[in-house]
């Protein structure tokens, strides 16, 4: 049986993570490490200053191993990877389902994805998926098909070396929804503004709003795919490279050397990198 790695950013009680628990557990064992509470926006935060408790929970059922865990949706990644899988690979990770777009720009911000990207990094395929829905009690019954469909493909198909599926469902009635719309990451950006205000004591705080602004005309983006109705689906990885850019800053890099210096490898042990942090 497959083995299927179950996590999420809005904790381990969510609505979304009990509805991927119930569909993952038709196509093989599961195992879910999620956050004891709320993570949503921690992007790729790992807990290094503090340590990180882990404990069995019951809330999907005597038959489903469960943990929740203290940290970040990351650390549960890393943990399920380092300590609870016990040397076992799991063949899929799926991270979700979350409250609200992780669209273009929100990938970067995103636990949900940020820890399916986690578990990408070990080549274990992933797929975080997220429902255009902000309540609590929100019905993912409109999810279904699709995260069922992708983690039968998945699991049988298999996935691109260091890639994941980020994978946006509009929060319309079924009948609505066009279907599933392979995409690229949309070109847009939140614009932000801090309300300042004062807390009992007199401490003056700040507290940020802002709206999502999207500018991109291109019909495949994602953020466009979704407001005309259809489920996206943008591969994605790792590599934060600008391949655009980089055959150009290339043909130049001799002219970029300061004086006397070489160019030569640079490179660090990865001692010396962890030092830095």
């Amino acid at each position: 049986m497959p083995l299927i790695l179950i996590t999420n950013d809005d904790g381990i009680t969510a609505g979304g993570i009990k509805e991927l628990v119930s569909i993952a557990r038709e196509f093989g064992d599961v195992l879910v490490v999620a956050p004891d509470s709320p993570q949503s926006a921690q992007g790729h935060a790992i807990t290094i200053e503090r340590p990180v408790f882990v404990r069995e929970s019951n809330v999907f059922g005597e038959e489903i191993e469960a943990y929740e865990c203290s940290g970040t949706p990351v650390d549960c990644v890393k943990i399920a990877k380092s300590v609870l899988l016990d040397g076992r690979s799991p063949d899929l990770c799926v991270s979700g389902i979350n409250h609200g777009s992780n669209a273009a720009i929100n990938i970067i911000y995103s636990g949900t994805l940020s820890a399916a990207m986690e578990a990408s990094l070990e080549d274990t395929p992933s797929i975080g998926f997220s429902f255009l829905n902000y309540q609590s009690d929100a019905d993912f019954t409109v999810c279904r098909p699709y995260v069922r469909k992708l983690i039968s493909h998945v699991l049988k198909h298999g996935m691109e070396e260091g890639s994941l599926f980020n994978v946006n469902i509009p929060n319309l009635p079924a009948e609505e929804i066009k279907g599933l719309k392979i995409c690229r990451q949309a070109e847009a950006r939140w614009v932000e503004e801090y309300v300042k205000g004062e807390d009992p004591r007199g401490r003056p705080y700040y507290w940020l709003t802002g709206k999502f602004v999207n500018e991109d005309p291109r019909e495949d983006a994602d953020a466009n795919a979704l407001r005309a109705g259809y489920v996206t689906l943008v591969p994605s990885h790792h590599d934060l490279t600008n391949h655009a850019a980089l055959e150009r800053l290339t043909t130049i890099e001799a002219s970029l050397q300061p004086d006397g210096a070489s160019g030569g490898d640079q490179g660090i042990s990865r001692e010396q990198h962890l030092e830095q942090f």
